[in-house]
């Protein structure tokens, strides 16, 4: 009688609501302690106070294939079949993550293909992490748009085969279903228009004269706190300083724009005086360097013809040498005396 459905219990996809579960996990479920001790007699409201104490959510693990308290949880709605507003209610809970999983997981196997998309589309806006335990009995962290979407788009989760769901974009075409707007287009747009504007707005001069002044700066010096705070002068040293830098640069003024005609005179024959004499310098020194080239050539010249000396009377000795040779070897045969 405990595992039995309610009386007065609607089918769904034209079966018991509690066959949407595989035989063999329910008869898991039947089997295991939690299902015995806290899931007996359990009604809407009390299904509450459970779902709120979950600290993860998976199907079955280990070995000998034990269900988890989410998945007793899953069935005992199954079971019991509450109305529409709690589980509207669970899905919109903010305050406990697991009870809106839990909700969710009932709207997807319970509820029609236009239900789950209103109703489920929005948690992809939810980015809570929860902790899920895989067959072998481990944990793994996921976040909430992650399971939400695979309720959507997986054939099973959690060891529970889904039903079919009809294609979004049939519900489109058939008008019950507006087109669904992401909400990072917003952002994007937002962005764009930003850029736009950034781009568009013309820099203060204020920014450029902070970046002038920055540029101006010593990059690796750095004052010293002893002389940080600088000596301000009084206003009468002020005045004094502006009343004398004015007098310097009028007089200076004055000086360039009233220069005597005579100075000037002077001046121009001073540098008349001075290019002549560098004219004069250059000539010279001109006049050197052709004379020590010519002293050279002519030094050159003379090596040569004394080299050349050289080598005929060289070779006029070598020849007069070699007539003595053979006149003497000629004397040698004929048994005369040799010459000297």
């Amino acid at each position: 009688m405990a595992n039995r459905t309610v009386k007065d219990a609607h089918s769904v996809k034209g079966t018991n609501p509690q066959y949407l579960v595989e035989k063999i996990i329910r008869t898991r479920i039947y089997e295991c302690r939690f299902w015995k001790e806290e899931c007996f007699a359990l009604t809407a409201a009390l299904l509450v106070d459970k779902a709120m104490e979950l600290k993860y959510i998976g199907g079955v693990f280990g070995g000998n294939v034990k269900p988890t308290d989410f998945l007793c949880l899953v069935l005992k709605m199954l079971q019991i079949q509450p109305e529409k507003d709690i589980v509207v209610e669970f899905i919109k809970n903010e305050d406990f993550k697991y009870v809106r999983v839990l909700g969710a997981v009932y709207m997807r196997l319970t509820g029609t293909s236009l239900d789950c998309y209103k109703y489920l589309e929005p948690l992809y806006l939810d980015y809570r992490t929860i902790r899920k335990m895989n067959r072998s009995g481990e944990f793994q962290t996921i976040h909430m748009d992650e399971f939400i979407d695979e309720l959507l788009r997986e054939e099973r989760v959690i060891d529970i085969i889904l039903p079919r769901l009809q294609k979004r974009i049939v519900l489109e075409d058939s008008n019950e279903l507006e087109q669904r707007v992401s909400p990072l287009e917003e952002d994007l747009e937002e962005m764009d228009i930003s850029e736009d504007e950034e781009a568009h707005r013309s820099p203060s001069p204020e920014k450029h004269r902070g970046k002038y002044k920055d540029l101006d700066k010593p990059s690796n010096r750095s004052p010293s706190p002893k002389y940080k705070r600088s000596r301000s002068r009084s206003p009468h040293r002020r005045d004094r300083h502006k009343r004398k830098s004015r007098s310097r640069s009028r007089d200076r003024h004055r000086d360039k724009r009233h220069r005597s005609p005579g100075r000037r005179h002077k001046d121009d024959d001073d540098r008349h005086r001075k290019s002549k004499k560098s004219k004069r310098d250059r000539h010279h020194r001109d006049e050197d360097r052709h004379k020590d080239r010519g002293d050279k050539h002519r030094g050159d010249k003379r090596d040569k013809d004394r080299s050349r000396h050289k080598d005929r009377h060289r070779d006029h000795g070598s020849k007069d040498s070699q007539e003595i040779h053979e006149a003497n070897e000629t004397r040698a045969k004929l048994g005369l005396p040799p010459l000297k």
